[in-house]
């Protein structure tokens, strides 16, 4: 087994542990050629704490090698413990013969001789368990071992579990192991997963396990592209490099392939220079085929599963296949086959989808070297590309608008100058979220602008990407375009806006910001643009010092304009405003409902990677606070696999390492760490949300390490004013935290001075504030006022941070011998930090317990609960535990499935591992060792 981690299967393998636990139960593990069946189920195998015996299915056909799968699981069972070891076991082992033929000779088969082995296997299975049988690759099965297969599934007790991987792409219609699925699906014990591709994202970690380094992002989008997700096939396109499909990879894909008749491959020749996926009336059209003739060729690919239907047309299987078939089509085939597309779709653009037609025109004319209508079509696509909101697709159409210009003479029959083509580009580049791209782009276009206006134009889309890119020349060029137009002049209007809303969340430019945003205001008003005046009002509400409910009401009072603004960006600022500034008054539920609302319009606009990404940060923010981890995880999931802008990417991974700290999880929170630190130090600007949070994580991290050393070294920076926009919401959270690891005045010094001169503002600020002096209380000796800092959290509803407070409160408590008050306040906060998996705070709360000598059960198992576990971790089975503890099997098992409910766990495994986290097991050798 590959010694590296498995990518992903996080919900699969959590889905076989249970039906271990669950056991006698079954799991049926489907997926195509290449998806990890195996793998999964080999490291689930490594963790299951149980005997697993395996065998595979042969490709011989239906009548070859019967029990091949039983036969070889008894043969590694043979080796394990020897033929004598299975007669102990099983008295009447010679009837394994037909299996083994270490067990003698086998019978003649008859009904009764068959009947007779499958009770035995039967049998053998059940005074093994814990157990844990794999049949792979069951579409090879034989008749006999699917028999067997079924009467073991319906027949099982004990604690076994049958594991059953198949190949889905394998099973055509006809295909003898369907109607089994179908039958076993119905069987209450038996589960299915189907494995799915990898995501991007997953994609990526194994690339970087096949290349030992972290891939670049154009080798991850060539590989995910080209892989479709696929394991398999994304390690052979990582060894390779993105060059020629491997012969071994090409055999595979082709294997389905080849076994159709002549007349469906050379039709599947023709489809493959459509594409992936292909309309039934555009293929009827290149090849000069009727309905009924084509269907009659296509049939037999379908029912192969070369190709799937989908829609009104079809698709191949995988990519892959599509690209094995191309490859092989000669030169002047493909010419050929990629101008009879183009000719069919320039006579009737019906033949696909609404709003396709023109670029898949641009793909076929440039395929078949007719470079000035490929010019002219990737022009019209771009177009149409940019009324849909498909701004990444508009930039590909434009830059090959940009590659044809100089090799189609009179390029400019499309109607625009090179300079608009240019423009247009830098434009979408922006809205796509390709800013190094579009920094290229605009200074290319800056040399050919002929106008004051067209050069300002650009500086101010250069001067915005460069901001994205943390580039403090980004100001240069909004300045410059500023300087070069008239007063009274919309793009002058907007580039103040656009200056002001850069500068305003940078550190020391609070006031050059005001004086842009109000002068933007000024011009907006004159001239009547309610797009500037729109930025510049949310700027200034942002930028406010006054209170949270009237910057709210500065946000709302500027709705009105937002039916009149051009620029769709602007729209989603004002969600964006909104929900942070609900999420700083500590409105988590309505920060969440004015993001997602956000994310809604920027789906709609075709800017999820941007301001999308943006938008999902303000959703998992108030979530993180709410408890709601799963889903802040997933929000952060998504956007990662969007590749966002790489400050927003910064923003996502810090949140993340923070749930992960929480939970213990420190290997994820030191990978999402380094990752945002790695961001952050990209450019010279710094804003406040992004790295005050930063050090408020780094600090958070450290003392999880136990390096509170660590922690007051990262926390450094939180000791001067920063002048930072909403500095305040963000550095309280930071002193908060290095408070708790300060152990004399000397430490705390500074970090007093600092609080005592910044501001409270809401009621969030307040609850952090709050508990920042009850830590400061305790440094200098005074009574904490832990309970005020408990209600707090309470009104705010955070789960983790009240579960803290109670913490504090009883290890205050127990310091002045209230033991029965401290012992009910740590019962409060394990019913908050269990449901959230916050082990390490669980851990703390167990280990003041134990120093309590509290005799309430840990984490509410019972003293025989305790007996099992000790049992348990020693990694004895359910018989062994039994004899030990003088109690049936079936007690134990009953025990077991109890412990690992109450420790909020899957498997065995995991059960000793929390306890031993938790420091139950400590506990239990000192009360047993005494």
């Amino acid at each position: 087994m590959t010694s590296n981690p498995l990518v992903g299967r996080v919900k699969e393998m959590k889905r076989l542990r249970k039906a271990l636990t669950d056991a006698p139960a079954a799991v049926l593990v489907g997926g195509e050629a290449g998806i990890g069946k195996t793998r999964l189920v080999r490291e689930f195998g490594a963790q299951a704490g149980v005997r697993v015996l395996s065998g595979g299915c042969v490709e011989l056909g239906s009548d070859g090698l019967p029990f091949a799968p039983f036969s070889a699981a008894l043969r590694s069972l043979v080796r394990e413990i020897g033929a004598d070891g299975v007669r102990e076991l099983l008295p009447g082992a010679s009837g394994l013969a037909r299996l083994l033929p270490e067990f003698g000779d086998a019978d003649v088969t008859t009904v009764e001789s068959r009947a007779r082995l499958f009770e035995l296997v039967l049998t053998l299975l059940e005074r093994l368990a814990p157990m844990v049988l794999v049949v792979e690759d069951a579409h090879w099965a034989d008749k006999s071992s699917r028999d067997l297969l079924e009467f073991l599934i319906r027949n099982l007790g004990g604690q076994v579990l049958v594991v059953v991987t198949f190949r889905s792409d394998a099973l055509d219609r006809g295909h003898p192991l369907r109607p089994l699925l179908a039958e076993l699906a119905r069987v209450d014990m038996v589960d299915r997963i189907d494995l799915r591709r990898f995501t991007r994202a997953e994609t990526r970690r194994l690339l970087h396990q096949v290349l030992g380094r972290g891939p670049e992002e154009r080798i991850t989008d060539q590989v995910f592209a080209r892989s479709e997700g696929n394991p398999l096939f994304a390690e052979a396109l990582a060894e390779i490099g993105g060059r020629m499909l491997p012969d071994s990879l090409r055999d595979l894909l082709l294997v389905s392939f080849q076994k159709l008749p002549e007349e469906t491959q050379e039709l599947l020749r023709v489809a493959a220079a459509g594409g992936t996926r292909f309309e039934h009336e555009l293929l009827s059209a290149v090849v000069g085929m009727d309905d009924a003739e084509l269907s009659r060729c296509v049939r037999p690919a379908v029912a192969a599963n070369v190709l799937s239907v989908d829609g009104d047309g079809y698709a191949f299987r995988h990519a892959l296949i599509r690209e094995a078939v191309y490859d092989d089509l000669l030169p002047g085939e493909l010419s050929r086959l990629h101008r009879r597309y183009a000719e069919a779709l320039t006579e009737r653009p019906a033949l696909v989808a609404p709003g396709r037609a023109a670029g898949e025109r641009a793909y076929h004319w440039y395929a078949a070297h007719e470079l000035a209508k490929a010019l002219e079509s990737a022009w019209e696509a771009g177009e149409e590309a940019i009324r849909q909101f498909a701004h990444a697709e508009a930039l590909r159409m434009l830059e090959r608008v940009l590659e044809l210009w100089d090799r189609v003479p009179e390029a400019d029959r499309i109607g625009v100058r090179h300079f608009e083509v240019l423009s247009r580009a830098v434009e979408l580049a922006r809205f796509a979220g390709e800013d190094a791209r579009g920094v290229k782009l605009a200074t290319e276009a800056l040399k050919e602008a002929e106008t004051p206006a067209e050069r300002a134009s650009l500086l101010g889309m250069r001067g915005w990407l460069l901001y994205d890119q943390n580039r403090p020349e980004g100001f240069d060029d909004l300045r410059d375009t500023i300087d070069m137009l008239p007063d009274e002049n919309v793009a002058r209007a907007r580039a103040l806006a656009m200056l002001a809303v850069n500068l305003s969340k940078l550190a020391g430019r609070g006031p050059e910001a005001r004086a842009a945003a109000e002068e933007a205001l000024v011009v907006a008003r004159k001239i009547g643009d309610a797009t500037a005046e729109a930025s510049a009002l949310i700027t200034l509400a942002v930028r406010s010092a006054e209170p949270d409910e009237e910057r709210m009401r500065q946000l709302d009072a500027i709705e009105p304009l937002i039916c009149h603004i051009e620029d769709y960006d602007e729209v989603l600022r004002l969600e964006l405003a909104r929900s942070h500034v609900l999420e700083g008054m500590g409105r988590h539920e309505d920060a969440i409902r004015v993001a997602r609302l956000g994310v809604a319009k920027a789906k709609k606009f075709g800017l999820m990677r941007t301001t999308g990404t943006v938008l999902g940060i303000n959703m998992a923010e108030p979530m993180v606070a709410l408890g709601r981890w799963p889903e802040a995880l997933e929000i952060i999931a998504l956007a990662l696999e969007r590749r966002p802008l790489r400050r927003h990417e910064g923003g996502l991974r810090f949140l993340a390492a923070t749930i992960h700290i929480a939970r213990g999880d420190l290997d994820r929170a030191a990978a999402d760490l380094a990752a945002a630190w790695e961001v952050c130090a990209m450019g010279r600007l710094r804003r406040s949300e992004e790295h005050l949070p930063l050090i408020h994580t780094e600090i958070l991290m450290r003392l999880a390490e136990g390096r509170p050393d660590l922690a007051l070294a990262a926390a450094e920076p939180l000791r001067t004013h920063a002048d930072m926009s909403d500095e305040a919401r963000y550095t309280w959270p930071g002193l908060a935290a290095v408070a708790s690891a300060c152990t004399n005045a000397g430490e705390f010094a500074p970090y007093a001075a600092r609080a005592a001169s910044l501001e409270v503002r809401g009621c969030l600020q307040q609850a952090h504030r709050l508990t920042f002096d009850a830590h400061a209380a305790r440094i200098r000796g005074e009574e904490p006022d832990w309970d005020s800092v408990r209600k707090a959290w309470e009104e705010l509803s955070h789960p983790y941070d009240l579960a803290k407070a109670l913490y504090h409160s009883a290890e205050h408590a127990a310091a002045n011998g209230s033991r029965d008050q401290a012992l009910a306040w740590l019962e409060e906060s394990v019913e908050l930090a269990a449901p959230l998996g916050a082990a390490p705070l669980l851990a703390r709360v167990q280990s003041l317990r134990s120093r309590l000598g509290t005799a309430a059960p840990a984490h509410g198992l019972t003293p025989r609960e305790l007996e099992v576990l000790r049992e348990l971790a020693s990694g004895r089975p359910n018989r062994e535990i039994a004899e030990t503890l003088f109690i049936s099997a079936k007690t134990v098992s009953v025990h077991v499935s109890s412990i690992l409910t109450k420790l909020g766990t899957a498997t065995r495994g995991q059960a000793a591992a929390r306890a031993r986290q938790l420091g139950i097991l400590s506990e239990l050798d000192g009360i047993f060792n005494s």
